[in-house]
């Protein structure tokens, strides 16, 4: 994502996608789901498998992850829609100048001749996060090497959580909600994950489709103030006309069947609109929260999960909170 404990928290029940559950769940001990941003950005190259592995292996409850389409329509793990000069370096090793092409003009091995294993040190971001180690070689991973990457960890616990990249205001960038969604829940399909994800965005038109074709899938719903402003990011929904944040999504969710999941800015959130939210039947997991008061704020207000850069800290976090931590992997 670009934009930047009183009360008890609902168990990770309707997260685990236990038949039949489909409304938060309130357990005597709060449970918080740990979610690796971009595969937990602050500590390995974002959206990598190395970043992935790096995860699971510290102990966190899902991996959070963006997708795009190439151009022969294979689904990729990337952030930006169009390949981003402060961590992708050519066939000489050199960083990119400017923006390079897009992830949909670009056919899977030549996006893959692209180096990202490592930030430039001279950008904005590489100053950013100090701590993130080089993994040179590194390239942009498919989905489906991601799904056999944490099969092969024997991480069966792990979830992932699937922004889609979509931009309303430049269509051409990008392929459509309807390419996107079909290839997305056809790979998942094929991996036979479906148990173990949720599907977010801020653009909602791919939530729509993704609550038509399977509605047992968790989808949670991308929010900044920026897109809660411009009705093309919210399917045509105006915030103005629900009073609330909480209640537009849950107007935009409607009657699926999976758990749905209210993804807002960790800055615009207030105890009373997380009571709001899980009154509603949501459940709360802001981004991208990287301060330790920040989390410990946050878990106070009974939040479901945190989207963080650097889950060591959460986990620090937690365990001092007495908070069960998700187990390692190997």
């Amino acid at each position: 994502m670009r934009m930047k404990h009183g009360g008890l928290a609902p168990s990770l029940l309707c997260l685990s996608m236990i038949a039949g559950c489909a409304s938060p769940v309130r357990d005597a001990k709060p449970t918080i789901d740990l979610q690796a941003h971009r595969g937990g950005r602050a500590l390995a190259p974002e959206n990598t498998l190395a970043a992935f592995s790096k995860a699971v292996g510290l102990g966190v409850t899902t991996l959070e992850l963006d997708i795009g389409l190439t151009a022969d329509d294979v689904v990729v793990i990337s952030h930006d829609t169009m390949l981003n000069p402060d961590h992708t370096r050519d066939a000489r090793g050199a960083f990119l100048a400017s923006k390079g092409p897009a992830i949909r003009s670009l056919k899977l091995p030549q996006l893959q001749a692209y180096d990202v294993g490592r930030l430039d040190p001279a950008s904005n971001y590489g100053k950013a996060f100090p701590k993130q180690l080089t993994h040179d070689g590194e390239r942009i991973p498919t989905l489906a090497a991601l799904f056999e990457r944490v099969r092969e960890m024997g991480a069966d616990q792990v979830r992932f959580n699937i922004e889609t990249k979509l931009e309303p205001a430049r269509p051409d960038e990008t392929a459509s909600p309807e390419q996107m969604v079909r290839a997305l829940l056809a790979e998942i399909d094929k991996a036979g994950m479906a148990q173990r994800v949720t599907i977010q965005s801020f653009d909602w038109r791919s939530l729509a489709l993704v609550g038509e074709q399977n509605p047992q899938l968790p989808r949670a719903y991308l929010t900044s103030p920026r897109t809660l402003k411009d009705s093309r990011w919210t399917s045509g929904l105006r915030v103005e006309d629900f009073g609330s944040a909480p209640r537009l999504v849950k107007a935009a969710a409607g009657n699926g069947k999976g758990p749905v999941i209210w993804s807002p800015a960790f800055n615009d959130l207030t105890p009373a609109l997380v009571k709001e939210a899980q009154a509603l039947g949501l459940l709360v997991l802001p981004w991208t929260v990287n301060e330790r008061a920040d989390m410990a704020r946050l878990m106070d207000w009974g939040v479901d999960g945190l989207i963080t850069d650097d889950p060591a800290i959460l986990r620090d976090v937690m365990s001092e909170r007495g908070v069960p931590l998700p187990p390692r992997g190997r």
